[in-house]
Formats: C-alpha cells, structure tokens, sequence
C-alpha cells in the first residue's frame, strides 16, 4: 500500500487571515501574517515524513468581493496529500479574528461534515492560536484523537502589554481577550502536546495560566525552507525589488537597515525610525527600508494600520529622511527573499524591534540570506541569536540602544562577516524543516500510536461517528429492563458487528450516571450517543463528551422559577424528588383524577408568555422542558450535527414522551408494550408497529427496516402531510440558535 493511503492522517487547524497555497498577503492585515506563512510550510513539510500519508489544514472559508476568490474555493490541492480545506462558518465576508468568536461552533459542526465526506478520521489534531484552539480542542474530545495546541501569541500577554496604554474596557471591546484567554485556558487543558518556540515562551507567557503543565511543553523551533534563501555570494536580487526600493533613495549603495513587519504598534516600528532618524551617522551612510505590507492608499487601510502609517511618515518628516528611507507601498510574497537578498548585498542589517515576539520568523529568514540582526530581547530572537551568534539583542524601547547597535553593524566591516556566516552556519544546524518535522513526529508519533495500538482500535475511546452513515436509537425505561437476556445479546452482536456503519444512542429521562449503571447491568452495547434528561443533556462516545453546543441552545428563554411558581397552584401536581429534577427538567407526579390535562397546563404556560414544552408519560409523570428540548428534538439535532440523513436514522419508542420523534422523517418502530399516548401516532408513514415487547420490539423494527443492508424507507401515504416539514422548522430552530450564522 502507498504511503500516501496507508500513512498518518494529521489534520492542522488555522482559522483567522488570509491562507491560500502560493503568492501569500503577509502583511495585508494584522491576522495575516508570520502564523499563515508558518503553518502552510508546516503542512507541506510534514508530508515529506515518511510516516505521514495526509495533511489537511483547515481554515475559514472567505467569499468576499473584497479579497481574491482563491479563499472562496473549498479545497486546494497544494501537493499529492497536502490540502487546504476552507470551512464555511458565519457570514461569508471576511472577518478580523475578533469578530469569529461566535462562528466558531459552526465551524466545528462543518468539520465534522467535512470528515464524514473524507470518510477518514484524523489522528492527530493540531490547533494554532486561540480561535483554533477552542475548535481544535472539541474536536479532538469528540472524535477521540490527540490534540495538540500551538498559541503563537497569548491574550495574557498582549493584555499586560496593552493595559500600559489604554484601559481593561477599551481593550476588551476592541480586542475580545476575555473569550481569547478561555479558549486558550481550554486548549492548554484539552492538550496532549503544547508546541512552543523558546524556553522563555514556557516559562513567561504560558506559566500565567491556569492550566499550565510544563510536563506537557516542548519547544520545537519552526523551520525554514532555506531553498527560498541564497547566501550573500549566491544572491541575485529581483529587478523588481531594485526598483521598488531604489526609487526613494538618494545613495542606493549604502548598507541597507532591513524591516519587515505589519503595520501594527506591538511591532514598534516608530522607535526604529526614531533611532535612524536621531543617527548623523546613519543619516549619512545607511539607507533604511520598512516592507509594512501593502497598501493603495493609507486611508483605506483599518485605524490600527492607519495610526502606524501616519506616525511613521510623521517621524520621517520630522528627521527629513526623504531620499534615506524607502517605503514600498507593493511586493508580491514570492519577493521577500530578494528584500533580503538586497540587504545582504549592501552589507545591511536586519531590525526586529517587536514589543513582544514569540518567536520572530523573520529573523530566520535573515539569518538564512547571511544577513546580521539586530532584534528585541524578548522570546524568540533570544533563543536564535543564542543558537546562531549572528547579531544583538536590544530592549525595545531603548532609542539610543537600537541607534550604537546599528551603527556599530554599518560601520565594521569584520563584525558584519562573522555574524554573517555564523547566522548561515546556525540556521542549517538548528531551524531547518527537517530537523522541525523530525523533532515534531517524534513527539506526535507517541501520541498516536497510544491511539492505533492495536488494543485501542476497538476500545470506542474514538467515535466512529463521522464514518457512521445511519444510527439506532432506544429508550431505557423500567420496562426494556425486564427485557429478555437472549434479545440483549442479539441487538449487541447487531450493533457491534456493524459498528463502523451503524450508530447507536440512547434516549432517556435518566441522569447520565444512571444511563451508565444500567447499560453496564443489562450489558447493552456501549453507545456512541447519550441523550439524557428527557433530551436535556447530551454526551458522546466512552469519554462522554458533553455537547456544550445543545446546552448554549437550551438555555435561551428558558425560565424555571416562573415555571414552578406558575404550577405551584395547580391542583394534582407533587414536585417528584430532588434527584429526578434538573437544570432543564422539572418534573411532577400527575393525578389525573384532580389535575387539568396536558393540554390546559400548556396553555397556562403560553398565557403567561413562558416559552415550554409540557410531557406527560404513562398518565402519571409530568415533566417540562426548555421549548427546544425533548427526545426528539435532541435526536434530531445529533443527525443534523453529524450530517445523518433523517430517514437513516431509526427510533424506537414506547413511552409518552417518545411521540416528538415520531412526527418527523426518522424510521420509527413502535413497541407492541408502547404508552396509550402513543397510539394516535400508529398509522404515521414512517411507524412501524412491531408485534413484539421491549428489545424483541426494537430487533423486529430494525429487520423490518432491513436497517443493517439496504435500508427500506416507507413512502408516504397519499394525502398525508408531508413528513419533512416538522423537520424543516426544527433545523431552521437549530440553525438560528446553535450556529448563530448570519
């Protein structure tokens, strides 16, 4: 078999910018940047291993007029088993990564869609930045595989930074750190492996976290792809670039002073200009060039890259640095490398003056064209210049540091050399994308061989959901316990030999703990879905994995006191026990002989403009639920989330509270023991009424159905409404609520 079907399958998770496979926007906006470029050479890298056999990197689709339709296509290929997936999640337009909080469940129910289509379960998810993070983490808890969780910067951080200039409320309407720093809480607890640059990034940014376990860090320095780079000997600099460049400059022989970085104040380009300007040295024999990604006009650019603008070209007026500084207003990402190239030909030197960084990529990618740095002493440049002893660190605020420092490296010919070759010498040793991927696998590959060991490929600790393509479900009542041992057998080899097709779920008004104990005394399949709580709760798989999602949703307009108070003074109604009350379940004894029937409690209910479902079950137990919960709603949410058809979805029913299930395009089968109030739905087109009681019932409906082979699906009886309607209003309900897409 090829490595290419045979190997791993690692799925990498970027959301927010602009990703497509060639010609990169760095520096178009603040979230397309160093990340974007690092996590597509990672995916590309990663398939060379010998063990990978498919990378997908997911990311937020993007039809807007405003960008290229390249972010519009759903799937680029990049190379044989490297794709880029784009997940459509929220509006179509193109949001800044702090308006994607609230789109971030959809993107997760569309990747699930999307892994049912590849029919292949990833094993291993990896997370960059705290958007991802909080996807990548539920997913990998849902489907049971590795997680791993990369921050690239910290909402920790940057809001100590922030709070130097502005106040907690500014920052937070602005920049959203308070769901930023959640997710990234989760991502560190949900992780298996946090991939960090440096040391310093261990100990300073994540050790403020809550859930920081440096037992589960590892620094692993990105990689370069050094064929993109050519030594100062090698170095053949793009006439465009020479144009674009010298165009501003008086004395285009001088050494160059090299920045490349967004338009963004964190990145603390006006002290460089300040430290050049304040220069008579190099005023006189250095020209300084800043790539700040591209723009027409600076008006059109966001406030944040137009008050960068407009300051830069400020302090350019006020030291007259006209014909000394160059200020591209274009490049093409294929262009970068002859920026540094042309550095390297002047004898120039290249500036990182970042607040903070994590890491520096840039500096890299310097080091690799032989050309000295000059960076800030925070994070990432630490460790590089440590590996590579090619240049100086510098505190980022100290004016006159940046200024001794650049004219030192323009004016020492000998300096310049020997930073120059070292910085060659120390990229090759240490950030190639070979020495990254193999330091990479070889700590993912632990992860994932704890998970396809051989003991663990049937321990259900992974869903076979996303590959499942129909699902059985059944109550769990006082009845079905009475059922009989031999039936129990059959309907678990049933399911068990048929495990990587067919689903099965559990439906109840029980706790999940309750669910629990039962299943393992009558030795029930072990199910992939639990719906408990009369569809209240739902959870997943061996792990039970709670969907936070239906919970969000249950919650809306839910209003529990007003409810109790309301029934407080109807008559034939006793509060059942403390234990079979919840969050969204207050439940009653009923009295029929005294109590007002189902339909009138409802109606009291609706006159007082409280939102929510009334059940009675056996005439004798009332229970009311949030207006989007029940049985059958909560089944019908599972097939939409995890992209069942209806009508590959087979319910068994037999109690009152069953009948919401009933109405819709699912296959259901009663029990010959069903509820009377169970009876008016007999003659539905899609009921099934089985001869036999309890688990005979459910195993009688699923041959009827011939649910295991081709399943048979009933047509409609003329004059019937048509099924699907009530189907159709519930997933506009969920849609609405749940994904919250606009």
């Amino acid at each position: 078999m090829s490595k290419k079907t045979d190997g791993l399958y690692l799925v990498h998770i970027s959301i927010h910018g602009l990703i497509r496979g060639g010609n990169l926007e760095l520096g178009r906006d603040a979230d397309t940047g160093g990340q974007c470029k690092y996590v597509l050479e990672l995916v590309e890298a990663l398939a060379e291993h010998e063990r990978v056999g498919k990378v997908d990197l997911l990311t937020r689709q993007v039809i807007d007029p405003k960008v290229s339709v390249d972010y519009a296509n759903p799937v680029e290929i990049l190379s044989d088993g490297v794709s880029i997936k784009r997940i459509a999640a929220g509006p179509r337009r193109y949001l800044r990564k702090e308006s994607l909080w609230r789109y971030l469940d959809a993107f997760i129910d569309q990747s699930l869609v999307a892994f049912r289509k590849a029919e292949r379960l990833p094993d291993l998810i990896h997370a960059h930045y705290a958007d991802a993070g909080y996807v990548g983490s539920r997913l990998a808890s849902l489907l049971g595989c590795p997680f791993v969780f990369t921050g690239h910067s910290l909402g920790r951080t940057k809001r100590q930074s922030l709070l130097e200039n502005s106040s907690a409320e500014v920052i937070e309407r602005r920049y959203n750190l308070n769901a930023r720093i959640e997710a990234e809480e989760r991502a560190l607890e949900a992780a298996s492996l946090v991939c960090t640059s440096t040391q310093q990034e261990i100990e300073s940014q994540y050790g403020g976290y809550e859930h920081y376990d440096p037992a589960r860090m590892r620094v692993i320095p990105p990689g370069v792809d050094l064929s993109r780079f050519a030594t100062p000997e090698q170095a053949e600099v793009a006439p465009s670039v020479v144009e674009k460049v010298e165009r501003f400059l008086n004395h285009p022989e001088r050494p160059t002073v090299l920045a490349i970085a967004r338009a963004d104040e964190k990145k603390n380009l006006r002290t460089l200009v300040k430290a050049f300007g304040e220069s008579e040295t190099l005023r006189n024999q250095a020209n300084l060039v800043i790539l700040a990604g591209n723009r027409d006009r600076i008006a059109d650019l966001n406030p944040g890259a137009r008050k960068v603008w407009n300051e830069l070209l400020q302090l350019i007026d006020q030291y007259d640095l006209y014909g000394s500084v160059a200020i591209p207003k274009q490049h093409e990402s294929d262009e970068v490398p002859s920026f540094y190239r042309y550095a390297a030909a002047k004898k120039g030197v290249f500036v990182n003056c970042a607040l903070t960084e994590g890491f520096g990529l840039t500096l890299i990618e310097a080091a690799a064209s032989g050309v000295p740095i000059l960076a800030t002493n925070d994070g990432g440049p630490r460790d590089i210049i440590g590996n590579c002893s090619n240049g100086k660190l510098i505190d980022p605020l100290d004016v006159d540091g940046w200024r001794e420092a650049l004219e030192q490296i323009v004016t020492d010919r000998d300096q310049w050399q020997q930073w120059s070759e070292n910085g060659l010498k120390g990229v090759r040793d240490h950030y190639s994308w070979k020495s990254h991927v193999d330091r990479y696998m070889e700590q993912a590959s632990g992860l994932i061989d704890n998970i396809t060991h051989p003991d663990m490929i049937h321990s259900k600790s992974r869903t076979a959901i996303p590959l499942q393509d129909r699902m059985i479900f059944t109550g769990l009542n006082d009845e079905l316990m009475d059922g009989d041992a031999e039936a129990i057998a059959e309907l678990r080899e049933m399911i068990e030999s048929n495990h990587t097709r067919i689903g099965f779920g559990l439906v109840t008004g029980r706790t999940l703990d309750e669910a629990r104990r039962l299943i393992a005394e009558l030795n029930l399949p072990s199910p992939d879905v639990y719906i408990t709580q009369l569809g209240a709760r739902i959870h997943y798989g061996s792990r039970f994995v709670e969907d936070t999602q239906w919970t969000r949703h249950l919650s809306d307009r839910w209003k529990p006191d007003e409810i109790r108070e309301v029934m407080d003074s109807v008559d034939g109604l006793t509060p059942q026990p403390e234990a079979d009350q919840h969050r969204f379940k207050i439940s009653y004894f009923y009295d029929g002989s005294i109590a007002p029937s189902r339909r009138k409690i409802q109606r009291m209910l609706r006159e007082r403009k409280i939102p929510a479902r009334v059940m009675l079950s056996d005439g004798a137990f009332l229970d009311i639920v949030p207006l989007r919960s029940g049985k059958g709603h909560a089944v019908r949410y599972v097939a939409m989330r995890w992209d069942l058809p209806f009508d590959r979805v087979l319910f068994y029913a037999r109690r009152g509270s069953d009948h919401g299930a009933l109405s819709g395009h699912f296959l259901s089968v009663l029990g010959a023991d069903h509820a009377p109030e169970l009876e008016r739905s007999e003659h539905l087109p899609r009921v099934y009424l089985a001869q036999q009681p309890n688990f005979r019932g459910l195993i009688e409906g699923i041959h009827a159905y011939q649910f295991t082979t081709d399943v048979r699906v009933p047509e409609s009886a003329k004059g019937t409404d048509d099924p699907s309607e009530t189907d159709a209003v519930l997933s506009a309900d969920i849609v609405a609520h749940c994904s919250d897409n606009e």
